[in-house]
């Protein structure tokens, strides 16, 4: 497991976190989806990364495979940050580090493609918290994205299996 290194998360940070995520995770099949049209929409060409929506007839958001992978992605995303502070480090187990890296390292993505994320992560909180959305609270957020894509960027090599 990958541990914090310089940057701090600071508990007020982690305060804004848990406090969005509690909110938010009702949602998540919902705000998981918004979160991959907005990446489509900022970066059509990912769309290429997905096997599952390469052959797909479907308009995006009725794509049956894309809904339960971005609920997925945006819970782990969320967990990990409500985690960070409490313990110390990006808390996805090192076997799943191991397999997200590995797999985005076979796919391609490349650092552009977590930026993009990055971006659509932020605009889907903010529009899911508006009452709660403040500078810092991006900050937090954009801290712990960061702290997590550093884990799974150190883990991208070709897969050992």
């Amino acid at each position: 497991m990958s541990t914090l290194g310089s940057t701090c998360f600071t508990e007020e940070q982690e305060a804004l976190v848990v406090k969005s995520w509690s909110v938010m995770k009702k949602n998540s099949a919902e705000l998981g989806l918004k979160l991959f049209l907005k990446i489509f929409e900022i970066a059509p060409s990912a769309q290429k990364l997905f096997s599952f929506l390469r052959d797909s007839k479907v308009p995006l958001e009725e794509n049956p495979k894309l809904k339960p992978h971005a609920m997925s992605v945006f819970v782990m995303t969320c967990e990990s940050a409500a985690q960070l502070r409490k313990a110390g480090k990006v808390t996805v187990r090192e076997s799943t580090l191991k397999k997200l890296g590995a797999t985005h390292y076979k796919y391609g993505v490349v650092n552009e493609h977590f930026e993009v994320t990055k971006f659509a992560l932020l605009d889907t909180i903010k529009e899911a918290v508006p009452e709660m959305w403040s500078p810092e609270m991006k900050n937090a957020w954009a801290q712990a994205y960061d702290q997590l894509v550093g884990a799974i960027k150190s883990e991208m090599k070709p897969s050992s299996s």
